[in-house]
């Protein structure tokens, strides 16, 4: 604050309000869910945290669930501790202990060990590969001349009707030019290929929600700015903090479903008559009660408490932001001195 803006605050201000805003976070994470999810995408940000007197590159994970009436909601955020399937044991079944049922669709890009996890609490969860991001690892073999050919050669792959014309969309790849300069890259697809498969099951409309992932990926842009603009943080609790900070300030923007969710939602009342159109009666009282919480904690009136939040969110935020147009303005000059 004395660097940025000139102004002095004492330690037991600075304290007060990361305190409060350390109890919203635990608040919000704990927070009643939904009974039932059509579809959840799970995916990581990276941060430097100091760990031990050297700093560390860590995953912080966030599930972005959407809803049936196809409106976003951020279940959680979870800092990597361990790796592995234990983790998103913990993970899932935290989710479980806050009300989740039954998720019909998760959206994953390679996560170690969540498939046998979430298939351990969820067995009926179809878990599907990134698309995106499966593309986005494929051009990473190609230089940046050839990567939106290659990108529309794969695009057969993924648009392919059927899994069986898929399979053939990918050895055409394979045996073709761009195979040929780049074989990790049908390599890539075939070893996530039984992930990948899932997705021709689905009608094009549920399909182009899992492989158009604007809404993760918009906010993970909004995230990556702030982090970067913070550089590394002290400790998990630091990092956790400000990515709450932000991700609070992007989720008062989400008013509204998917422009197109209606005929989704149509395919997904087809495709699981039960798990998507009766769910009370597939899971009794805790979904209306879960809905019941659920507003209750969003509509809730505001406390003196959520007032200094609110005022450290838009503090902090536009902190972070002037730091990081600041540094781009000046990159390569001395400051000046006053």
């Amino acid at each position: 604050m004395q660097q940025m803006y000139g102004i002095e605050v004492s330690p037991d201000f600075v304290s007060t309000v990361t305190d409060a805003v350390i109890d919203e976070v635990r608040e919000w994470q704990q927070r009643p869910l939904e009974a039932m999810y059509p579809v959840v995408f799970f995916d990581a940000l990276r941060v430097k945290v100091r760990d031990e007197g050297t700093v560390k590159n860590k995953a912080i994970y966030l599930a972005l669930g959407v809803r049936r009436d196809g409106t976003r909601d951020v279940l959680g955020l979870w800092i990597e501790q361990t790796e592995g399937a234990k983790f998103w044991l913990r993970v899932v079944n935290e989710l479980k202990l806050r009300g989740v049922q039954d998720t019909l669709i998760a959206v994953v890009d390679g996560l170690k060990g969540f498939p046998e996890a979430i298939n351990t609490v969820f067995p009926e969860t179809t878990v599907q590969t990134c698309i995106v991001h499966l593309i986005r690892n494929s051009l990473d073999f190609a230089s940046w001349k050839e990567r939106k050919q290659v990108a529309a050669e794969l695009k057969e792959v993924y648009r392919a009707p059927s899994a069986e014309a898929a399979a053939l969309a990918l050895q055409a790849f394979d045996d073709g030019p761009w195979g040929c300069k780049y074989p990790p890259i049908a390599a890539l697809w075939r070893r996530v290929w039984e992930q990948v498969t899932a997705f021709f099951a689905f009608a094009p409309d549920i399909r182009k929600i899992i492989y158009t992932t604007n809404s993760i990926e918009s906010l993970h842009m909004h995230l990556r700015k702030i982090i970067k603009a913070r550089g590394h943080f002290p400790t998990d609790e630091a990092a956790l903090k400000l990515v709450w900070l932000a991700l609070r300030n992007v989720i008062a923007k989400w008013t509204s479903s998917r422009h197109d969710w209606k005929s989704a939602m149509t395919q997904f009342a087809l495709l699981y008559p039960v798990r998507f159109t009766d769910i009370v009666s597939l899971f009794g009282a805790p979904f209306p009660l879960c809905v019941e919480s659920r507003l209750r904690w969003e509509t809730r009136a505001p406390t003196h408490a959520d007032d200094v939040r609110r005022g450290f969110c838009r503090l902090a935020i536009r902190g972070a932001e002037f730091a990081l147009s600041f540094r781009r303005k000046h990159r390569g000059h001395p400051p000046r001195e006053v």
